[in-house]
């Protein structure tokens, strides 16, 4: 993905209208490459969302070791979403995923007043989901 959370903030400042936001959201999942078939089962997919979600970790042999996670969703806005938590999450190191302010981001882009109360619990589930990852590779 070639957008920063930094230019995703940038671009939400200047998008006003919320039509214009979720398209935005919506682009942003389309840059994501497809999860190959094989990880779609039920090993990879997230508790919680009313969308089909699946992450992958991939935990480096590094020490900090550094995770890289693959995603998917079958719903464009939900893919977008998972998108915006690749930026933040994805080629971290356990610790800076732990550290990472997802709340203060989340408010940043005003997503809690415009996403539905499932697609929020969808969201929190994915963030649960990649902090014990992170916190199962910090104790290994």
């Amino acid at each position: 993905m070639d957008m920063t959370i930094e230019e995703l903030i940038e671009d939400f400042e200047y998008l006003e209208d919320w039509e214009d936001r979720y398209q935005e959201i919506i682009d942003l999942g389309k840059q994501i490459p497809p999860l190959p078939e094989r990880y779609k089962t039920d090993a990879y997919k997230v508790r919680g969302c009313v969308s089909q979600v699946w992450l992958v970790p991939n935990v480096s042999a590094s020490s900090p070791p550094v995770i890289t996670f693959s995603a998917d969703s079958d719903a464009h806005i939900v893919r977008g979403l998972v998108a915006i938590l690749l930026m933040v999450y994805s080629d971290k190191t356990p610790q800076d995923i732990l550290n990472a302010d997802i709340q203060g981001l989340f408010d940043k882009l005003d997503l809690a007043s415009h996403l539905s109360p499932s697609r929020s619990n969808g969201f929190q589930a994915m963030i649960k989901k990649i902090r014990s990852i992170a916190e199962g590779a910090l104790a290994a």
